[in-house]
Parts: structure tokens; C-alpha cells; sequence
């Protein structure tokens, strides 16, 4: 088949290698009912891919599904795939299919597979490998004839490392793989992408389209375009909308793109990382450094529990004064001064009396710490909306979350949209 016949039809632009290469493997595996994996960072244009999939296959005439699992709540995650029966829980004041039972016959296309909890990655497997699954609340086996095409913008084996995916599921998912690369690697393609999308936004509000000088477009190729192919429509959009010229230069242009000052043409890099990743591994040490104090923390109050602990030997609370002489003067004093007594350290228990110690530890430091990083998260979280523009979806994968996580602590913090 003609890869452009496909890209007209599903409006893809774009000439490189990586990407024909990623038609080319959909359009082959099409007719089949195998599944695909659809792997890239976020805002590559991997919905497409399970689209061409679909209308190229036999199942076309049946149902198409598209569900973003990370935006789904992890209490109804079960219930929206599967269904579930009347009174299965608060609020199901009735029966309800889910999305397995609605597309039989046709295509479920699963964005975001790694945000899956693990219960319902078992669920998954189990369609997967017999076409069958359960209702919630239900104990009668229902069978389901759904072709499963999923995608996702992380790491799948570091997420099987720290067992939050299942790599049985990993290996049955992506018996096809298709990756769909950066559009820093598709420089040809950028300015392309940017007069299409500049003629859409012209025709779409009515006005004239946009045109850009030839430094703007060396800036336009060179910026690495984090947000891929959607931050480059976003742009192209805002400058459509906002400037009067419609002729774009570099100074217009680079107050549109972040990272770049409006006499450079570069993103600003330092020893090969941009400036925004120094600043997020400062965030990142913060959080360290803090963990390490509570760490210190917790080994004062065991020390003092047991300094306190009746049942300890004479031996032993000598063995404990003796470790405590080798620190510091500096954090002798500390250590004094947050169990409340002076301690001599150098002294020897050498009666068959045991010393009594009552020393009471103050919990004022770790409760101030406590409350320095939940003041220190919620500036993080803020920071990250600010940065993508109240976007939570970009802010959760800047600070290393899932949308899940991002939207508790927003209702947490009580941080305002």
C-alpha cells in the first residue's frame, strides 16, 4: 500500500525514515490480530498509529475505543474496563458494561498502559491470553473478541524493575512494537508540520497565514521541541492568533519557544543539559538531603528508646555511650540538646546497677522538617503548572508522577487552577 494514500487519510506529515518506517509495520500488521505496543515521549502522534490500525483491518465496521488510562481514577479503573453488576459497590445502582464487553469485535486502544494498577494488569493478561474476564461483583465468566493496541511514553523495563509493571504483560503486549521517535530527530519534518499547521489555524480563524524568515526556521529546526509535535502546533497556533505581522522573524519566534533568549538560536545548554534540568536536579538533591536528615533522625530516637530500655544489659548500654563518644563535638551537642539531658559519653558502666537516663525525645525538628517538605512539595507542584501552564498532564511527568498522584496532591494542597 501507498504510505502516502495512508498519510492523506490521517493527515500525517512527514518524510523520515523512523516514521515511514512505523507506517510501513502498521499497515502490515493491520489485517492480523496481533497486539502492538506503540512506544515515544508524549507528543509524538501515537494515537494515530492505533487508528491506521484499526481501519485497515477487518474489524473496521465494529467498535473503536480509545482510553486513556492514566486519567481514569485507580477505584473505577476495573469497573470502566470490565463492567460490573448492580450493587457492587457504592453507586452501582445498576448493571453496566464495560468497554471489553462494548468493543467485541473490534478495537481497544489503550493510551498510557503503564499507568495501570497491578491488580488490573492481571485482569489484562487474562483477556489477553483467554479472551476472558470478569464483571465486577459478577462470578460468570464473560468471553470478549477485542484486538488490544496499547501505548505509552515510559520507560516499560525500568517500571518492571521497580515492580510496576508486570513483565509478562510487557512481553504479551508488544509482540509488535512500534516506535514513533522524538521530533528533534525528524528536522526535515519540523518546518513542514509548521506550515500545515499554520494554514489550518489561517483557514480556522480567518485571517492570513503565517510565514517564517529563514533564521526564524534555523531556530525553528534547532529548538529540541520537548513537547514534540503538539508543542509545535501550540506555537504555531499562538503566533496565528496573537501577532499582527505575518511575517514571523527569530525575535518573534523565540518568545514563543522556552529556554531561548531572544538573541540566541539555541535552547541554553550547560555541559549538554538545559538549564530547567540543573534546576530540576537541585529540586531533586533537595529532596534527598531532607530524607537523609529524617534518616538521622529516626537513628537518634532509636538510640535513645534504647538507651531508655530497662532490659538492655550493663554491656550493652556501655557499647552504645562508646559509639556515641566517637561523634563529633558538634553533634554531641545536637544530640544533647534534642533529648534534652546532657549525656557524658566517655562514661563506663561498670556497677551491676543500671544507670537511669530518662531522656525524652523532642519531635520538634522532624515535625518543622515535616512540614519545610510538604511546604517544599506544594512550591514544586506550583512550579510545574506554572512551567506547562497549568497543563497536568506535562507538570506530572516533570516531577516524576503519574496524573493520579498529581491530582490527589492538588486537592491535598488545596492549589488553585
Amino acid at each position: 500500500m501507498n504510505l502516502q494514500t495512508v498519510k492523506n487519510r490521517f493527515g500525517i506529515i512527514g518524510n523520515s525514515d523512523a516514521l515511514n518506517r512505523a507506517l510501513d509495520v502498521a499497515v502490515q500488521v493491520a489485517p492480523t490480530d496481533i497486539t502492538v505496543l506503540i512506544t515515544g515521549e508524549s507528543g509524538t502522534g501515537k494515537e494515530n498509529m492505533p487508528k491506521i490500525i484499526h481501519n485497515y483491518s477487518s474489524r473496521k465496521h465494529h467498535e473503536y475505543i480509545a482510553v486513556n488510562c492514566g486519567a481514569i481514577p485507580e477505584g473505577t479503573i476495573d469497573s470502566e474496563l470490565f463492567g460490573h453488576e448492580k450493587g457492587a459497590f457504592t453507586g452501582a445502582t445498576d448493571n453496566r458494561k464495560g468497554y471489553f464487553e462494548v468493543a467485541d469485535g473490534g478495537t481497544i486502544f489503550l493510551d498510557e498502559v503503564a499507568e495501570l494498577p497491578l491488580p488490573t494488569q492481571v485482569r489484562l493478561l487474562r483477556v489477553l491470553e483467554t479472551g476472558e474476564f470478569i464483571k465486577v461483583g459478577a462470578s460468570k465468566v464473560k468471553k470478549t473478541d477485542v484486538r488490544i493496541i496499547a501505548a505509552t511514553n515510559e520507560n516499560v523495563q525500568s517500571a518492571i524493575k521497580k515492580g510496576k509493571f508486570r513483565e509478562d504483560l510487557f512481553y504479551r503486549l508488544s509482540t509488535v512494537p512500534i516506535f514513533l521517535e522524538p521530533l528533534r530527530e525528524r528536522k526535515d519534518d519540523i518546518h513542514l508540520l509548521f506550515r500545515k499547521f499554520s494554514s489550518d489555524f489561517a483557514e480556522k480563524y480567518r485571517m492570513p497565514g503565517i510565514r517564517l524568515d529563514q533564521e526564524a526556521v534555523k531556530i525553528l529546526e534547532k529548538y529540541l521541541w520537548p513537547g514534540n509535535i503538539r508543542q509545535l502546533k501550540n506555537v504555531a497556533e499562538q503566533i496565528s492568533v496573537i501577532e499582527k505581522s505575518r511575517s514571523v522573524n527569530k525575535l518573534i519566534l523565540s518568545k514563543y519557544l522556552p529556554d531561548i533568549d531572544s538573541d540566541r538560536n539555541l535552547p541554553m545548554v550547560i555541559d549538554g543539559k538545559k538549564e530547567s534540568d540543573h534546576f530540576s536536579e537541585r529540586d531533586i538533591l533537595y529532596k534527598v538531603l531532607f530524607e537523609m536528615k529524617q534518616d538521622v533522625i529516626e537513628m537518634k530516637r532509636v538510640i535513645v528508646d534504647l538507651l531508655n530500655n530497662n532490659n538492655l544489659s550493663n554491656n550493652e548500654k556501655t557499647a552504645l555511650i562508646t559509639k556515641l563518644s566517637s561523634v563529633s563535638n558538634d553533634e554531641k551537642q545536637s544530640f544533647q540538646s534534642e533529648v534534652g539531658q546532657t549525656i557524658d559519653y566517655n562514661e563506663k558502666v561498670e556497677n551491676s546497677e543500671s544507670p537511669s537516663y530518662n531522656i525524652s525525645f523532642q519531635e520538634s525538628v522532624e515535625i518543622e522538617e515535616s512540614l519545610s517538605l510538604e511546604e517544599r512539595e506544594k512550591e514544586l507542584i506550583q512550579k510545574a503548572l506554572k512551567k506547562h501552564n497549568g497543563r497536568r498532564k506535562n507538570a506530572a511527568k516533570e516531577l516524576g508522577i503519574s496524573e493520579r498522584t498529581l491530582y490527589r496532591k492538588i486537592k491535598e494542597f488545596e492549589i488553585l487552577k
